[in-house]
């Protein structure tokens, strides 16, 4: 055994060797999001990872959500959490506690957490990444429903996060834009501001860390996870009702992403330990990866 333990770690370094020439000097993306959020010891582990990657010469980004936290911040406010087609509907009331649990609380957190894993990090307000117009929501009975400062990206402003990445320092980024007509914070889904933060640079790879192990053929079966599938593919099982409810929007992104110069698109089960770096530097992968 004392000779195995060491045999098996060189035999790992090996393993990841390829993919660690392949992608040095590239830009990947991690979007962290579900209850993978929720356990200190499981978001210690993902940026011990996204520190390897910044030693190994990679250049990460981090977009996080934080939607558990709000909801129990806007519910000690009084205020009720609604969603419609998976947007919280945000007033100007909440959108203020919004700002201030990514801007106060998740955001500053992750970047400690960086930089006490002796990494490097800066936390950059999404206002300050992403130009953002109201948009709305379809009801149940194709009614439009406005979801108050909800917004989607309409741009990207990318200017202190290029100055972060050339002195070798990973931005991580909160899911807010600023409104083109006002200046004002609009509350964007992190899945959706991740996406569009990918495709303007044209990352190596987008990383959905979840609270899902990927795609499935049946969610309620992990043994169906489809380990890879192109984006041609992926229309596929939308449309058949393989993919659907809440990682449809995901699943569509994706392939936006990719049809705008995105490499390849993972998603993965960030409640596992290390599953970045099972994902990104082992041959087998541990979730789903989607190509072109």
């Amino acid at each position: 055994m004392s000779l195995q333990h060491p045999i098996e770690k060189a035999e790992a370094l090996i393993e990841a060797l390829p993919y660690l020439q392949a992608f040095r000097g590239k830009t990947f993306l991690i979007k962290m999001g579900g209850s993978a959020m929720e356990d200190p010891d499981l978001v210690a582990k993902v940026m011990r990872d996204v520190v390897f990657l910044e030693v190994a010469g990679i250049n990460p980004i981090v977009v996080h959500g934080g939607g558990k936290a709000i909801s129990a911040a806007m519910k000690d406010a009084g205020l009720d959490a609604e969603f419609v087609g998976g947007f919280r509907v945000t007033s100007d009331q909440a959108i203020s506690i919004v700002e201030k649990v990514l801007s106060n609380e998740i955001n500053p957190g992750l970047v400690r957490m960086i930089r006490d894993l002796g990494g490097k990090a800066v936390g950059i307000a999404g206002t300050d990444v992403f130009l953002g117009e109201k948009m709305h929501a379809t009801g149940k009975d194709g009614e439009r429903v406005d979801l108050g400062r909800v917004g989607e990206v309409v741009g990207c402003q990318l200017g202190q996060m290029d100055a972060a990445h050339r002195a070798g320092i990973v931005p991580v980024i909160s899911p807010l834009a600023a409104e083109l007509a006002t200046g004002r914070p609009l509350n964007i889904n992190a899945d959706l501001a991740a996406a569009a933060l990918a495709k303007e640079l044209r990352v190596a790879k987008l990383v959905y860390l979840s609270d899902v192990p990927g795609l499935m053929k049946d969610p309620s079966k992990p043994e169906t996870l489809i380990k890879s599938v192109s984006r041609a593919e992926a229309d596929d099982l939308m449309a058949d009702g393989t993919i659907s409810g809440g990682m449809i929007p995901k699943v569509k992104s994706a392939v936006d992403a990719l049809n705008a110069g995105v490499r390849k698109v993972h998603f993965i089960d960030g409640r596992l330990p290390h599953a970045l770096l099972l994902e990104i530097f082992t041959d087998g992968g541990i979730g789903t990866e989607v190509t072109r």
